[in-house]
């Protein structure tokens, strides 16, 4: 995890000398985190995020001089993932269906059943509602972060989680 200050050295050697190593060290920092935030908004479909991530890099280098330093880079990078999320959503007509859920094997591991029990929660949550539990409790970001990231205000983040974890409860209970 980069501190702010060697973050703003890195993104400063990025719009002073177009110096595409200091970019590439930021995404090597973000990068697992940004991927796995889109494998949970898109229920583990790999090369959707794996896409999606690129695009999001694609869009922050492109949009760096734009990058202002009033929050950390990580909120802006996560702000961009989450507006090429649902740009990409829009595009998209149909629903999401369960094909990225995989079923169970004949003989589950105690952590597989777990991790599909997750999935499956998850998947019965809204977008919002996934993308929320993604960042609170996967990503551990403070609801400050959250409402910075996508728009909305503190008490409608913190409605969003609590329909979240009783969907999530119901699912996991009659499973």
């Amino acid at each position: 995890m980069l501190t702010k200050v060697e973050e703003l050295k890195l993104i400063s050697r990025c719009v002073l000398a177009d110096d595409r190593h200091a970019f590439g060290l930021l995404v090597e920092a973000y990068q697992p985190r940004l991927r796995r935030f889109f494998l949970n908004l898109t229920l583990g479909d790999e090369y959707l995020s794996d896409d999606l991530a690129q695009e999001t890099f694609i869009k922050a280098y492109i949009e760096l001089r734009s990058f202002r330093g009033m929050s950390r880079f990580g909120t802006w990078l996560y702000r961009i993932a989450y507006n090429e999320f649902y740009s990409y959503k829009r595009s998209q007509h149909p629903t999401w269906d369960l094909e990225g859920v995989q079923e169970p094997s004949a003989s589950p591991t105690d952590s597989t059943e777990a991790s599909l029990d997750v999935k499956t929660a998850m998947a019965g949550l809204s977008e919002i509602e996934r993308t929320v539990v993604t960042l609170f409790y996967i990503d551990d970001m403070p609801l400050k972060k959250i409402a910075s990231i996508t728009g909305m205000k503190e008490t409608t983040l913190r409605s969003h989680l609590h329909r979240a974890r009783e969907k999530m409860a119901k699912t996991l209970k009659t499973e």
